[in-house]
């Protein structure tokens, strides 16, 4: 009896196994500066003149400078010095970058990029994550994340979306997993990031996972899964399917 193919493959005239046809595709669209608005925040195109002063004092809050432990940038002393920096990447192709915006304050809490973008591949990476102490583990965060995420599956065509991090940062493996992500495995010796070696650890959510994700962020960001203090009813976990935030290996 011949071996059935596993998951994703698909036999050949010869009986080789081989990846399952994609006869429509087509290529996936190139990112765009256009805002991307939820219920709580904006993502907009990061602009050093309009970002920069609220972002330097957002990050400022955070006074041990251990969120810039694993970016490739930073620690910034002056606002003039993150507003050069911010300049200086402003209009960049890739990355690019994006400022995630409070709509209740109307000020910047965060910064985020799409990167390693290939869309003759279908893969985008979203990365460069700086989120203030305004922004960590509120609902404002996971609602970026997931507009950030919607917009590469249902706007732009994306067959998979990237997430890497430096292998010792706890705190984005969590975050990763808890986003609906799988990790896929280490990379040794990847970067040298501020003159250290990175391992980099790679996670990543396909199109075929998208429907069910997408559909769990929004029951989760629902006004009926927080109570009149803001606090949520259940958990993000609760609503993902099985497979999320699982390993590939």
């Amino acid at each position: 009896m011949a071996k059935k193919p596993e998951r994703g493959t698909e036999l050949n005239a010869l009986g080789q196994p081989v990846g399952v046809a994609v006869p429509d595709w087509q290529g996936a669209t190139r990112p765009s500066r256009e805002v991307m608005a939820g219920a709580r925040c904006r993502i907009e195109s990061l602009s050093a003149e309009t970002h920069a002063e609220d972002l330097h004092a957002a990050y400022a809050k955070d006074e041990t400078g251990r969120n810039w432990t694993y970016l490739g940038y930073g620690p910034f002393e002056t606002a003039a010095s993150y507003a050069e920096w911010c300049r200086s990447n402003e209009d960049q192709p890739d990355p690019v970058f994006f400022a995630i915006v409070d709509s209740t304050t109307d000020r910047a809490v965060g910064v985020a990029s799409y990167l390693r973008v290939f869309p003759e591949l279908g893969s985008i990476e979203v990365g460069n994550l700086s989120f203030s102490p305004l922004l960590q583990k509120t609902p404002l965060s996971t609602e970026a994340m997931y507009l950030m995420m919607r917009r590469a599956f249902v706007d732009w065509g994306y067959r998979r979306y990237e997430w890497k991090c430096h292998s010792l940062n706890a705190p984005s493996r969590a975050a990763a997993k808890r986003l609906g992500f799988r990790f896929e495995g280490i990379f040794r010796n990847s970067l040298v990031v501020k003159g250290r070696n990175r391992d980099t650890a790679w996670f990543s959510i396909t199109d075929e996972e998208w429907p069910a994700i997408q559909a769990a962020f929004e029951s989760w960001l629902a006004p009926a899964n927080f109570d009149a203090d803001g606090q949520q009813r259940a958990r993000l976990a609760e609503f993902m399917p099985e497979a999320a935030g699982t390993s590939t290996l």
